[in-house]
């Protein structure tokens, strides 16, 4: 059983690394179960770090399952890096499992300083796909784009382009790309790897080739949302609002977190998917779950890694449309957002150009802020 460290090198190469380290844990049995939660019996209770609530909830059911002392605490993406960066310099480790969604930040700042370290139990291998394993993501959370059902009897849009279309000004909700990073992430995933796709739905639309002086397909089509006036928010909840509060009669569209769409029951909400737009119905980031380097409960904090990779650790955060990346898990039925049927739909994130959607948030928002029009 290793945690397997990721230097400069590793980090920059991800994609073959993922392939090297994974196959050196595949062999189920250099994993034992019994002799971990052993170990971990004799060492100090943990604490978790996540930016969901559900942390509380899922650390309570691991003490009670291994009679081991967990706690979970609802901590920011931000907030955490700070955390961890000062605790490890200090040696003074207060979070010893990290459950992080800015995965470019992950590999940018705190694995290649050690801070953290990326840990794969041996008997989960197999169920893991390659390109989650190094570094360990636990989940992907989705953003889709939601239209109301109670306005529309079917999603009003079928193409992403339209969205730049006079129709639409104004009438597009999205949390802003300046205060949330995975949009700018967003971004330049979309120009790395799906610009082929955004250029085709152009021509779908337009009925003519893409002619731009943006260096990009994507970055034509983030310049032109821009310039159409969209309702830039500080988080979900607002876009959550803005398109699904019923009894409106021209609501908004928005991109939003698969996760509100539990407020349909909590709210009456009446938020539904465009289950077919062109070309994606949303798309995904990654949940890193890392060990603090320096923590005084190693096998207490593999064990916990160990947990979240099954359906009964996991489930929580199911609940609101997470998707597990262990591949044995399946989705709940009554998840309420429906994501499962059109989850092979979503544009999934790449890590292996994470450094570069960390080296280039700064200028992807500039970018947006140059060509956003209120």
């Amino acid at each position: 059983m290793h945690i397997h460290r990721i230097g400069r090198t590793a980090v920059a190469a991800l994609g073959v690394a993922a392939g090297v380290i994974s196959t050196t844990a595949a062999a189920a049995d250099g994993f034992d179960l019994d002799r971990v939660i052993a170990a971990a019996k004799n060492e100090k209770p943990i604490t978790i770090y996540d930016s969901t609530g559900k942390i509380v909830e899922m650390a309570e059911n691991f003490s009670a399952k291994y009679g081991l002392k967990a706690t979970g605490m609802k901590v920011s993406a931000n907030s955490q890096l700070e955390m961890i960066i000062r605790e490890a310099q200090a040696d003074n480790v207060q979070g010893d499992v990290v459950l992080i969604t800015d995965a470019p930040a992950a590999l940018a700042q705190l694995l290649p300083e050690e801070f953290v370290q990326s840990y794969l139990p041996e008997d989960m291998a197999a169920k893991i796909p390659a390109e989650f394993r190094n570094p360990l993501a636990i989940s992907t959370n989705a953003n889709v784009w939601a239209y109301n059902t109670e306005a529309y009897d079917e999603c009003p849009v079928s193409n992403i382009w339209e969205l730049t279309d006079p129709k639409w000004k104004g009438k597009v909700a999205l949390v802003d790309p300046l205060t949330k990073s995975t949009y700018t992430d967003w971004f330049n995933q979309m120009e790395a790897h799906g610009d082929d796709k955004v250029a085709a739905a152009y021509k779908a639309h337009f009925g003519q080739d893409l002619q731009t002086e943006e260096k990009s397909a994507s970055a034509a089509w983030i310049k032109a949302l821009a310039e159409n006036a969209p309702l830039a928010t500080d988080g979900d909840d607002p876009v959550a609002e803005a398109v699904g509060a019923p009894g409106q009669k021209a609501p908004f569209f928005g991109l939003l977190s698969s996760a509100k769409f539990r407020d349909n029951e909590a709210k009456g909400y009446k938020l539904g998917i465009c289950k077919d737009l062109d070309p994606w119905v949303g798309w995904t980031y990654v949940k890193l779950g890392l060990i603090a380097s320096k923590t005084a409960s190693p096998n207490a904090a593999r064990l916990f890694v160990h947990y979240i990779l099954t359906e009964e650790g996991i489930a929580p955060q199911m609940k609101d449309g997470k998707l597990p990346t262990n591949t044995d898990i399946k989705m709940p039925a009554d998840e309420p957002s429906g994501l499962m049927a059109v989850s092979d739909r979503l544009f999934g994130y790449d890590s292996s150009t994470g450094l570069s959607d960390f080296d280039r948030r700064e200028e992807w928002q500039d970018f947006w802020r140059a060509n956003y029009s209120k």
